[in-house]
This record gives C-alpha cells, sequence and structure tokens, in this order.
C-alpha cells in the first residue's frame, strides 16, 4: 500500500499570521498582483464569522539543507495553494497593504455592523456612520482590548441593543479563533514528487506550472537573495510592456530602485517593440536553461533546494551556487545590449510584428541560443545567421510544440557538447529534408487558418525581401504589415461562395495576399479573369485603375515576387484547386530559398 504523502490538521488564522509574521510560512506572491476583488475579501470574513468552511492551503516543508558548518538548517513551510486566501487575511485582519491589479499599494478595509452582524467594504459613508466598526483590523492589532471597544461602540450608539452589540462584538474577536485546514506535504518527498502534485493543484481552473512552482521557490529564499531575484523578474516583465510602470517601481519601492536589478532594467522606460514580451514563465526559462544548461524547470526546484543529484541530500553550497547562477542568467537576460541585440536579429529575420510569431517557445530558445553563442565567442555576424536559422527552422518543424521542455534539455545538452554549425547541419539533414521542402511544407500550406506559422514564414520571407504588396508599386509588405494591410483574397471569396465554395475551401493561405486596402475595395468580387484582364489592359497604356504600376514588366515582377502563378491570369472557378496547388508549391519554394538566404 502507498503511504500517504501530506498530513492534515486544523489550524486558527491567529496560528497562521503568526507563521506568516515570524516566517514559519512563507508566501511567495506578496510582491506579485492581488487578484481577488474586496468584495471577494468582504466574503471571506463573512464565511469565518459565521463558521462556513473556507477550503483549505496547502504547503510542504523544504528538505532541512546541511550547511557548511555540517549543520542542518530546517526548511521553512513554502505555500502553495491559498496564496490569496492567506493575503486576502493579512490585509484585514493585520491591516497590511497588498499589490493590486495596477502594481499600486492599497488598503483593503473591512467594516462590521455589530447589529447587522454584516461585513462590507469601507466607503466613505460608512466610514461616517457611528454603526460601523469602520476596519476590522484596527479590532484586531491590540489598540483597544474587547472591553474598550465594546464601550466606546455603545457610547456612540446607545440607542442600540447592549446585548447584541456586546454579543456580534465577542463573534468578531473570535473570528482568528476560526480554523483552516492545513494539508502540509512531508518533507521527506524529493523534488520531483511535490512537483508532481503541485501541477496537479487546480487554482481557479488553471493548472498552476513547473514555472510558478520555481517561482515560488525562489520568493520564499531570503538568504540568497531570492525574494528580490523574484521582484526583479516581475518587475522586468511588467515593464516590458507597460514602460510607465518604471515611474510607480522609482516612486514606490525605494529599496528596489537602489537595487542592481532595477539599474540593469531602467532602459526599458524608453523601449515600445513589442517583437518579444517575456512573461515571468518566458525569462525564468531562458535564464535557467542558457546558465544551467538544462531545460527542466523542475531540475532548478531542486537546484535552488540545494540538491546533490547523486548523493540525494541537501547541501547549503548547491544552493548558494545555484541561486548565484539564476542571478547572473536573469542579470544576461534583461541586460540592454543582449535584449535589444536578439530582437534586432529576430527583424531582421523578417519577424517584424509580434502577430507573426505565435510560439513563445520558439523565441525563448533564440534567446537561448543567442545567449550561449555569445558565451562562446561565436563572432558576431554568425551568431545573427545562427539564430535567424535556428528561430525559421524552429517554426517551420514546429520543434517546440510538443514537450518543449524535453526538447529545450536535448538542444541545450547537444549545443553545450559540439559546435553549433555541426548541430544544425545534422537538424537541416533530418527536418528539412529535399522531401520536407517538395512535398511536407507544401502540405503545411493546405491550410485556411490566417495565423498559420507557415503562412508567417512565408510573410517574412517577403518582408526579408522587400516585396511589394499585392498590386503595389511602391507600397512593401513591411508597410501594409506594420500599418493595416488588407488580406485580400486573389479568388475573391464572394466570388467562391457565389459559386458554391465552402468556407474552409475559399480561405486557404494560398489564395490569400496582403495588399493595400484601396486596392482591396476596387478588386472587389470579380473573378481573377476579369480583374486581369483589366490589369493588362492598365500596363498597355491604360487607365490606373488598381494600385500604380504601369508596365507589364512591373506586373509580372509583381506578380512572382507574390508567387501567383500565370494560370490566375485566366483564373475561373474551374482552375481553383489547381491554381492552390500551384501557388503552394510556388510559396514553398520561396520559403526555401528564403530559409537557406538567412
Amino acid at each position: 500500500m502507498k503511504t500517504q504523502k501530506y498530513s492534515l490538521n486544523q489550524h486558527s488564522i491567529e496560528t497562521f499570521m503568526t507563521w506568516v509574521q515570524s516566517g514559519e510560512i512563507a508566501i511567495p506572491e506578496i510582491q506579485r498582483p492581488f487578484v481577488w476583488s474586496n468584495i471577494k475579501v468582504r466574503d471571506l470574513m463573512d464565511s469565518l464569522y459565521e463558521g462556513y468552511p473556507v477550503g483549505y492551503v496547502i504547503a510542504w516543508r523544504n528538505p532541512n539543507v546541511k550547511l557548511k558548518d555540517g549543520s542542518l538548517s530546517e526548511g521553512k513551510k513554502i505555500l502553495i495553494d491559498g496564496q490569496q486566501r492567506i493575503t486576502a487575511l493579512r490585509a484585514a485582519v493585520l491591516g497590511e497593504y497588498v499589490i493590486d491589479k495596477d502594481y499600486k499599494k492599497i488598503r483593503i478595509k473591512i467594516a462590521f455592523n455589530p447589529i447587522e452582524e454584516k461585513f462590507d467594504v469601507q466607503t466613505p459613508i460608512i466610514a461616517k456612520d457611528s454603526k460601523w466598526i469602520k476596519d476590522i483590523s484596527e479590532v484586531f492589532n491590540g489598540t483597544k482590548n474587547q472591553f474598550e471597544l465594546t464601550n466606546d461602540y455603545l457610547e456612540s450608539n446607545s440607542e442600540l441593543d447592549k446585548n447584541k452589540v456586546i454579543e456580534s462584538l465577542s463573534n468578531l474577536y473570535d473570528l482568528t479563533k476560526k480554523q483552516i485546514g492545513l494539508i502540509e506535504l512531508t518533507s521527506d518527498l524529493d523534488i520531483e514528487t511535490v512537483t508532481e502534485i503541485f501541477i496537479r493543484i487546480n487554482s481557479k481552473g488553471v493548472v498552476l506550472s513547473q514555472s510558478d512552482f520555481a517561482m515560488s521557490k525562489i520568493a520564499a529564499d531570503e538568504r540568497y537573495g531570492g525574494n528580490e531575484l523574484r521582484k526583479a523578474i516581475d518587475y522586468f516583465c511588467h515593464l516590458a510592456i507597460a514602460p510607465e510602470f518604471y515611474e510607480f517601481i522609482r516612486d514606490n519601492d525605494v529599496e528596489f530602485s537602489s537595487s542592481e536589478y532595477f539599474t540593469k532594467m531602467t532602459w526599458l522606460k524608453d523601449e515600445n517593440c513589442d517583437v518579444y514580451d517575456p512573461t515571468y514563465k518566458d525569462m525564468l526559462r531562458v535564464a535557467f536553461t542558457s546558465e544551467f544548461g538544462r531545460g527542466k524547470l523542475s531540475n532548478l526546484v531542486s537546484l535552488l533546494s540545494g540538491r546533490d543529484f547523486e548523493t540525494r541530500t541537501f547541501i547549503e553550497s548547491i544552493a548558494e551556487e545555484s541561486f548565484e547562477s539564476l542571478k547572473r542568467g536573469v542579470l544576461n537576460f534583461m541586460n540592454k545590449t543582449h535584449f535589444q541585440r536578439f530582437v534586432m536579429i529576430v527583424k531582421s529575420a523578417g519577424f517584424i510584428e509580434s502577430k507573426m510569431l505565435r510560439s513563445q517557445n520558439v523565441l525563448n530558445f533564440a534567446y537561448i541560443l543567442y545567449l550561449k553563442l555569445r558565451d562562446q565567442n561565436i563572432n558576431a555576424a554568425l551568431i545573427e545567421k545562427y539564430v535567424r536559422r535556428w528561430l525559421v527552422l524552429s517554426i517551420l518543424t514546429r520543434r517546440y510544440s510538443s514537450s518543449p521542455e524535453s526538447q529545450f534539455d536535448l538542444d541545450i545538452r547537444r549545443i553545450n557538447s559540439m559546435p553549433f554549425q555541426e548541430y544544425l547541419d545534422n537538424v537541416e539533414k533530418s527536418e528539412l529534408s529535399e522531401g520536407y521542402w517538395s512535398a511536407g511544407l507544401v502540405q503545411n500550406l493546405n491550410s485556411s487558418v490566417t495565423n498559420s506559422p507557415f503562412y508567417n514564414v512565408f510573410l517574412a520571407s517577403q518582408v526579408k525581401n522587400n516585396d511589394k504588396g499585392f498590386l503595389s508599386k511602391d507600397i512593401t509588405i513591411s508597410d501594409l504589415l506594420s500599418h493595416r494591410g488588407d488580406i485580400h483574397h486573389i479568388f475573391p471569396k464572394n466570388y467562391l461562395k457565389k459559386n458554391g465554395m465552402e468556407r474552409g475551401k475559399y480561405n486557404q493561405i494560398a489564395n490569400y495576399v496582403i495588399t493595400q486596402q484601396e486596392i482591396n475595395i476596387k478588386l472587389g468580387s470579380k473573378s481573377p479573369l476579369e480583374y486581369f484582364t483589366q490589369l493588362f489592359d492598365q500596363v498597355n497604356n491604360g487607365e490606373l485603375k488598381y494600385g500604380g504600376i504601369k508596365t507589364e514588366t512591373e506586373l509580372h515582377k509583381n506578380l512572382a515576387l507574390n508567387c501567383i502563378p500565370e494560370s490566375a491570369f485566366k483564373g475561373d472557378i474551374g482552375i481553383y484547386e489547381s491554381f492552390l496547388q500551384e501557388r503552394r508549391i510556388l510559396m514553398a519554394q520561396k520559403i526555401k530559398s528564403y530559409y537557406y538566404s538567412l
């Protein structure tokens, strides 16, 4: 029979608050936004007052770590589920500040009406009403004892039922004696088992990830600066999306503002590019894999705990070295030169808009590769070439679409064990054979998904080649992607619908081109046969009907750059399927040429 991996006990709120204040239990989310609404905090207080169950809190006691002097340091409890509940109690009962969704430091004041036995969020009206205890934290902070508080309240409300008031306030004082269940995972569990348990816990329907677990582990550490490191990761990711957040950090977190981390990230206040906006999960993954040469974040939790993988014991020096390595990885990630040069390489491959890159893991590993090659002192021009190639290869082969951690682990180990050119050659031979270009990619382009990664690579190839938009004389694909150009159906959608085509047929990648809005409007629902006939009249001294192209040479060049087969010139519904297949082949050939030009 398998042994139970946890103990279950009831503890009073008063005990939980004491543990939090003494550091016996670590709350990793205190610097991250508090997502509960004020109303939900009020409802929690009401449930506790009424004696209703409010769920369990789950914690894991860190394994004991062997210190340098040979003694053992008993691990803290890390709260891995129930963080919002405990934070709500700290805010309402202890009167502590929380960080709201806008990263502002706020107080949540919960009021109590003894006659109605009702809780509510404090408002200006409630604050002026003598019938309310305006902030219940004042009941528990020791400013007044129960006798004094009751007397003061009755003096201000002499007309109220004295016995009712005394009973209600007594019940309020007893609120911190109410109990919450604590599920404590046993300290002798190995990290992998705890990780598995952690991942299985659901919080509001969202499965907690290994990166969440790692971040909780980091935040709970004070000995090696994990708490400040955690804050640096959160702040960087928020600044990358909202540069104006810089002023909040500077004005409201004076201690962090004087740190090395803040100095390294201040450049983000003037940064507006959104090609790569990393989340804390992305940042953690890149910093870990690039610095530790591993791809599985469960290993990071083990190393930060001080695990010796050979002896299966926990040693302080390993934890210390691991935190130092992670700090180095985070600082490398946020380095202005590294980050901006990496983004420049991505854009130089033609990916100029964030919407062109659907997979964050593709970007994450490309950044890992950049940092590793730079660390290996590879020539800067070669780094650019390798990163561009790997980025596009990863998209075309969907390299990180399933089991990304395992693939990260494999790739980083190979990159560390052989020259990168050799590894790239091996991967290209196995993944990008001639069969891939002539058949596999052609089949992948048989899709109706407008945000298909393969279509986005095709658009990147057009950006890289500085191609003009469909029927545009001067406006480039790059211009159109940046300034809301239209997707035009070469065989117009309404034309195909009128001829009985279903959505999956007329919305085909091979039927799409990027064009100027005014050209798209003029083309309307005309068949290709009709509008191409008019185009050839236009380039043979006719009026400018569609765009500014005036010569047949210019027209043929534009159509070739957009991979339009000549069969489209006489296009009617009868040749639509063969037209799609011809264009898929041309698009695949263009992508192949683009890839080997990178």
